[in-house]
């Protein structure tokens, strides 16, 4: 079954299978509709924010609104012309582009997605219930995915429980195997045949793909882990603690910190990004704000180069294409930022359409129309398609002779 990677998204192919063994883009979520006892909690003003010198909806019209989910919109992925979809509602869609029809629906009865990757021939996601799951394309129907595995497997679970020095406690009187999670798996990332997962009991732990076998469990924060990203042999975890925290491994060494991204003081980071080969990182705060790092030439330090009140409220989520960087806040609104060569960004618009906090984004990296495809979930239970013209593009209003030539060709359905 196959992906395609290298074909722009407008694309059609009839009868595309689901998955391949190709990597390809994910999506964790870095906020729950139910935060931890001792997370940063926000509100939700009935005023959406608005700024006289950022370009409204102009040119951002919504190509789609897809209304399937039973809950809330929680993460996304991108592979090829196919996009997952999870909520917290416990259901799994796979939509299909151009028509952006239901292509497969998996997930239902199992515990609230979190957060959602795919690798290979496999879709992991993480659960409320603190288990991730993982799913292949089933033998008898590619539109099926089935069970195959719950992390930990009991395979792991059975090597393990004999022996006392493999339990750490988790709160009073209370023990679990390091290798289980002891609450909500809040975010997923892979790299490079290793999977990590962040969760709301502050540990960070490596799974490794070949045989689902957990391989590390971090300590790595004071309070809740919100968001993560992995590029070449690091791991940047988000917390809610207020940092962000950049773990390495050298040759066969567990990982260990090679350095601190402090956030405002008492402020949740609720999601983390790279950009720029990994160069530039970039956190949501709680606070409204989208603070970026810039990794110095010797790669062992990074200076804040960017501290930007991108929102009136919380930064659920972001995501990055070119040299774009994209907000959702629980202001209901996305934010359209463009990169400087320094790292620092500037406004060049907001999207407005949603009917709750925007909960989490995914931008296609294949250019359409002089623009690029940009996919917004919410709290609305509605997954959105917006077609983001660049700079130079978004000055102009109304609609765009090549966005009508996109709409035209892609025909996506609104539901």
């Amino acid at each position: 079954m196959v992906f395609p990677t290298d074909s722009p998204v407008i694309e059609y192919a009839p009868s595309t299978p689901l998955l391949s063994t190709t990597r390809c883009s994910s999506c964790s979520t870095s906020e729950s509709d139910e935060s931890p006892a001792t997370s940063h909690r926000f509100t939700i003003p009935d005023v959406i924010y608005r700024s006289q010198d950022i370009p409204n909806c102009g040119s951002y019209r919504s190509l789609a609104v897809l209304s399937g989910h039973i809950g809330s919109v929680s993460c996304l992925a991108l592979c090829g012309e196919f996009i997952l979809s999870a909520s917290q509602g416990k259901d799994i869609i796979v939509w299909q582009q151009p028509d952006m029809r239901q292509f497969a629906k998996f997930g239902q009865g199992e515990g609230s997605v979190k957060a959602l990757v795919t690798m290979g021939n496999k879709v992991f996601t993480a659960h409320q219930d603190s288990r991730i799951r993982v799913w292949k394309v089933s033998r008898s129907s590619e539109n099926i995915l089935r069970l195959v595995a719950t992390l930990p497997t009991t395979k792991d679970y059975l090597g393990k429980f004999l022996k006392q020095s493999n339990y750490v406690q988790t709160r009073r009187n209370h023990k679990r195997l390091w290798i289980e999670h002891a609450d909500s798996i809040s975010c997923l990332a892979v790299y490079e045949g290793m999977i990590y997962s962040g969760s709301w009991d502050k540990t960070l732990k490596v799974w490794r793909v070949s045989d689902l076998k957990c391989l590390e469990s971090i300590r790595a924060h004071d309070d809740a882990i919100n968001g993560l990203a992995a590029h070449k042999r690091l791991v940047y975890s988000a917390s809610a603690d207020g940092k962000i925290k950049v773990w390495g491994k050298e040759g066969k060494n567990s990982h260990s910190l090679k350095g601190i991204l402090e956030g405002h003081k008492d402020v949740s980071m609720n999601s983390v990004i790279l950009c720029d080969d990994g160069r530039l990182v970039y956190g949501a705060g709680s606070d409204g704000c989208v603070m970026g790092w810039k990794r110095d030439l010797n790669l062992s330090s990074w200076k804040l180069v960017c501290e930007h009140k991108a929102h009136q409220t919380a930064v659920l989520c972001l995501c990055s294409v070119g040299d774009y960087v994209c907000s959702g806040s629980a202001d209901k609104t996305i934010g359209i930022w463009k990169r400087e060569v320094g790292g620092g960004v500037y406004n060049v618009g907001v999207i407005r359409g949603h009917e709750g906090p925007v909960k989490c984004l995914q931008a296609s990296s294949h250019s359409v129309g002089g623009g690029f495809l940009l996919y917004s979930g919410g709290l609305d239970r509605s997954l959105r398609v917006w077609w983001v013209p660049k700079e130079e593009s978004a000055k102009k209003e109304g609609s765009s002779p090549i966005q009508q030539i996109i709409e035209a060709k892609c025909h996506l359905v609104l539901s």
